[in-house]
């Protein structure tokens, strides 16, 4: 796996290389798939440490290299250094500034210049501790590297808090996408999922003490703010809050939301008065952008309107959400352990994942970092071809590269949709039939 990932990391670009980086995360994919399903035969599989060194390994093979796929990082250096230099990110867009002559090459390679940045109030805190480290992509880089490996642990911690395996923390450690996504390019995602999981973990473990009294109000204080600051480096975890409410006792609830609340205000109130011109930059984006979404195209193209298909995935997502947590209230009522519960909450959690990313009109691999770290929990075939398939997309990159183009694939674009649906389709039939076949 750690060759494969060498053959990657020594391509000196990329986007010139997407056959390959397709056809060797196919392999490494399948290698986790070979692990996760047949990995029960052989105990103690890994340790712990051997899973973390590997996951180090992996990453450190693209710390030094350029982002070739995605350039959102000098977006978020740029940031980063206004903030440090005291100057608000929200005040201006990048193009109605001159930049100083150390900042000259960051500024002219940041994407969509005309807008404000999009990016909520703790990435900016993120991209901030990223620029001090030298004020480049390695620093920056280095430090969501080291955030993502901490995620790593907190998995194996809550894996063996949950009595399951942990070297099931491999589908997520050795993953394609976070090494290509985060450690390659420098996406900020992992930090807000760092941020997520340090939240659940503590209400996992501080869920009820050992003698059984109330346990104590400062881990779900701290948990909450945490949740909060998951929300505010990329928008997606607001979405599993209402089933993540089910891990906090009903006497330790308020204590949560105060934290919660605390958190949102400070990271908030700190970037105003100009935090409100991110608003109309996320407006401009939720209106205009779309990529890989192949509901949100096949709507559109029957109702013939772009708002009418959004509103109607929006629409659609928020009752599957309601679903989903009335789901998991019935779930609840009916388990006798509270490990039971917990798993209970991170297989909702991954079915709001899952349904977000086959819901949205845009579709970047990256998006799907917030399915892949519910892996280790509730994988299935559908979740880790998920995971891999949206690699696929990265094909506009080819020409894009060569001549400038920027040409999506309707093909490409049903098969991120579809080869998740299938693989959870023939599960199903290969669970009906084959048991009864071998029987037989």
């Amino acid at each position: 796996m750690i060759s494969a990932y060498a053959v990657l990391s020594i391509q000196p670009e990329l986007r010139l290389a997407v056959p390959l980086l397709v056809g060797v995360t196919a392999c490494i994919t399948m290698i986790l798939a070979t692990i996760f399903y047949n990995g029960a035969s052989v105990k103690g599989l890994w340790s712990p440490a051997v899973i973390l060194v590997v996951a180090v390994a992996v990453r450190f093979l693209f710390l030094f290299n350029p982002p070739q796929l995605s350039d959102d990082i000098y977006r978020y250096l740029w940031d980063g250094s206004n903030l440090l230099r005291g100057v608000n990110p929200y005040a201006v867009a990048p193009s109605a500034v001159k930049p100083l002559p150390e900042s000259a090459l960051i500024h002219s390679r940041i994407n969509h210049p005309q807008y404000v940045t999009i990016y909520p109030p703790a990435a900016q805190l993120v991209f901030a501790t990223g620029a001090a480290l030298g004020g480049n992509v390695t620093g920056l880089k280095l430090f969501l590297i080291l955030l993502d490996v901490s995620l790593c642990a907190i998995l194996i911690k809550l894996l063996l808090h949950l009595g399951m395996p942990p070297w099931h923390s491999v589908l997520y450690a050795w993953n394609p996408l976070p090494v290509l996504e985060i450690a390659g390019s420098g996406h900020v995602d992992g930090a807000g999922l760092t941020m997520l999981f340090a939240s659940i973990c503590l209400l996992v473990t501080h869920r009820q003490n050992v003698s059984g009294n109330l346990p104590r109000k400062w881990p779900f204080f701290i948990s909450g703010a945490l949740l909060a600051c998951a929300c505010l480096v990329k928008l997606y975890p607001f979405a599993f809050i209402p089933v993540l409410l089910f891990l906090v006792p009903q006497g330790r609830l308020s204590h949560f939301f105060v934290g919660y609340m605390s958190a949102m205000a400070a990271l908030l109130l700190m970037f105003m008065p100009h935090l409100v011109n991110m608003i109309a930059s996320l407006e401009t984006y939720a209106r205009n952008w779309e990529f890989a979404g192949f509901a949100f195209t096949e709507i559109r193209s029957m109702s013939g309107s772009g708002t009418a298909a959004r509103l109607l995935l929006s629409g659609s997502f928020i009752v599957a959400v309601v679903a989903i947590s009335t789901r998991l209230a019935g779930c609840i009522r009916n388990v006798a352990t509270t490990f039971r519960r917990e798993c209970c909450v991170m297989n909702a959690c991954y079915a709001i994942a899952m349904t977000q990313l086959l819901l949205t009109p845009t579709l970047q691999p990256w998006y799907a970092l917030s399915l892949a770290v519910f892996l280790p929990f509730c994988a299935g075939p559908s979740g880790l071809i998920l995971c891999w398939v949206v690699l696929l997309t990265y094909q506009v990159q080819i020409s894009y590269f060569i001549m400038g183009t920027w040409a999506e694939s309707a093909w490409v674009t049903a098969a991120v949709f579809l080869s998740p649906m299938m693989a959870f389709l023939l599960s199903k039939v290969c669970r009906e039939f084959l048991p009864a076949a071998a029987a037989e």
